[in-house]
């Protein structure tokens, strides 16, 4: 196995030095795209050669981009119905379709404009939609490794035609208990496939299936480059927000900590033009700043924000890079970085030759691993906070309102408005006259407001800490301490362990990975938070951590196991 280790200072290679075609770049540019990963870089050449490869990087490296640029260059027209020239393994079905509109997205120019045909396939939906969408042809296939081996046992997902076989996050599906279906798997594909495997840890099986189903494998490798984090200077503190809530929550974070002057990192130049577009609507003086703008317009951004024209720059990492402003307090990642590396380069931004600064990350429930990450990397541990509610928003307001009427008293030329206190008095006692002028006051610095409260999700977070601010001890691995058929579990009030009842065992066909992948897909945990697991004939038991039972019950209420609707409710030996 060859080793590569990329340097974290080879960049400035283009997306259109990296082989693909016209096409693949264009859905690229629109995209918003400016550079790509460092695991990007290394990768795509690499994959359209047609290497096997196993890469290590955390999760939001820019993994996805990573295969599914190489895959796209195996797209050919042809008659009748498309074949599957690609299968691509993933443990969560959000994962699935995440990768599945990734997919679309950078091939919808391909097919003389036709566009690739991919397709998610996941338990929990209902699978007669699937044989659908396979009957008639599809390009790509991205699956779950439970449901992928539902379909090869009906026939239903062909695989002679695979040339390409990638698994994302191998090793979070052995966590989740899909080892044996992974191999079941890749025994059903041509041997002269491609195989390619992202795995943020390399634990034995992962290097066991490596030897085992690749040939002469590259290894990719991210270096960790600069992690250090001025924990005196930075204060950092994640949001767990819904997507559809983002541009609320930046709005009403940024109310609460009234920044001099703030930097919000976007993924893409699309996404930066609809922020800025939307924070100017909210009464914020933003400029946005990306590569699709030449340097006169950088210069005059860049001068906006220096004069206090500008009070909050919303750019891509391209544009920010090397960016320094004295006037700068607050850093915003709008989401979590690609990389963890990245998280360090961005938050310095604050921070310097002894100024205080405040990291602010909007994260999805999705990426607490990417937070999970950017931690381990850092050793630090970043506090999640509640989005404040519109109660903490006028709060806030309030106290603006008053400091800056006691600042109004101070003045030295309150004797100028004597005529206009003497105007009203004849009509208006002076208590009213002064709450009319704090009226005007408190409407000047930003309220009242139509708010609407941003639910709080943030318990969807689940650290697995200790009270020292350390990772707990993974007993609770699904692989490891997991009751046998007969063996008693253990009390949930014993310990941090609470139990679920679930509706269907071995007679509905139920395996470990189904019930993990189930309860992960909808609580946001991970295949380590899950566990021991007992199934019997009837119905299922198991393990997850006791404070989130309630919680899990209730996003479960329509969750389908299998295909079915079951009972889920907490267990009591």
């Amino acid at each position: 196995m060859n080793d590569i280790d990329p340097s974290p200072d080879d960049v400035g290679v283009g997306f259109a030095a990296l082989g693909l075609r016209a096409e693949t770049l264009a859905a690229l540019d629109e995209l918003g795209y400016e550079e790509p990963t460092p695991i990007q870089r290394e990768t795509i050449p690499l994959l359209i050669e047609g290497r096997d490869m196993l890469g290590q990087a955390a999760t939001g490296t820019g993994k996805t981009a990573a295969f599914a640029l190489p895959i796209l260059e195996l797209v050919e027209a042809g008659r009748g119905p498309a074949t599957p020239i690609a299968l691509i393994l993933v443990p969560t079905r959000e994962l699935a379709v995440q990768v599945s509109e990734a997919i679309f997205k950078y091939g919808r120019h391909l097919l003389d404009g036709r566009g690739v045909k991919v397709v998610p396939i996941y338990g929990g939906q209902p699978i007669q939609r699937q044989l659908q969408q396979l009957d008639r042809g599809v390009h790509v296939v991205v699956a779950t490794p439970g449901r992928a081996v539902d379909h090869i046992g009906r026939g239903s997902l062909p695989l002679d035609t695979v040339r390409t076989v990638v698994l994302d996050e191998a090793d979070e599906m052995l966590d989740m208990g899909f080892a044996d279906d992974i191999e079941a798997i890749l025994d059903s594909t041509p041997s002269d496939r491609q195989t390619v495997m992202f795995s943020a840890t390399m634990p034995p099986r992962i290097n066991s299936i490596a030897k085992r189903y690749q040939r002469d494998p590259v290894r990719i490798q991210i270096g960790k480059g600069d992690t250090k984090v001025s924990k005196a200077l930075i204060r950092q503190r994640a949001y767990v927000v819904m997507r559809q809530h983002k541009p609320a929550a930046l709005g009403r974070i940024l109310d609460i900590e009234a920044p001099r002057a703030a930097l919000v990192f976007c993924r893409t130049r699309g996404e930066v033009d609809q922020l800025t577009e939307t924070m100017n609507g909210r009464g914020y003086r933003a400029e946005a700043l990306h590569g699709g703008m030449d340097q006169a317009q950088r210069d005059r951004v860049m001068g906006r924000l220096r004069d206090g024209t500008a009070e909050l720059l919303i750019a891509t990492d391209v544009a920010a890079r090397g960016l320094d402003v004295d006037l700068l307090t607050h850093v915003v990642n709008y989401d979590v970085p690609s990389a963890p590396e990245s998280y360090v380069h961005r938050i310095g931004r604050v921070g310097r030759a002894g100024r205080e600064g405040v990291a602010i990350t909007l994260a999805e429930p999705r990426e607490q691993r990417q937070l999970q990450n950017i931690e381990r990397l850092t050793k630090q541990q970043i506090e999640i906070g509640t989005v404040p509610t519109v109660a903490d928003l006028r709060a806030t307001r309030i106290a603006q309102t008053t400091e800056a009427v006691r600042e109004a008293l101070n003045a030295d030329d309150l004797h100028d408005f004597h005529d206009v206190l003497e105007a009203l008095s004849g009509e208006h006692n002076v208590r009213t006259i002064a709450l009319a002028a704090i009226k005007l006051a408190h409407e000047a610095v930003g309220g009242p407001a139509d708010e609407v409260e941003i639910p709080d999700i943030s318990k969807r977070f689940e650290r697995n800490r200790d009270d020292r601010g350390e990772r707990g001890p993974r007993n609770d691995r699904p692989d490891k301490a997991r009751p046998g058929r007969d063996q008693k579990l253990p009390s949930g009030n014993d310990g941090p362990t609470g139990y679920l009842f679930i509706g269907l065992g071995r007679r509905g066909g139920v395996r470990p990975g189904d019930l993990v992948g189930a309860i992960a897909n909808e609580s946001g945990l991970t295949g380590r938070q899950i566990g021991p697991i007992r199934i019997s004939d009837a119905y299922s038991v198991v393990g997850v951590p006791e404070h989130r039972v309630d919680d899990i019950i209730d996003t479960m209420r329509s969750t389908l196991i299998r295909g079915k609707k079951t009972t889920v409710r907490r267990y009591t030996d």
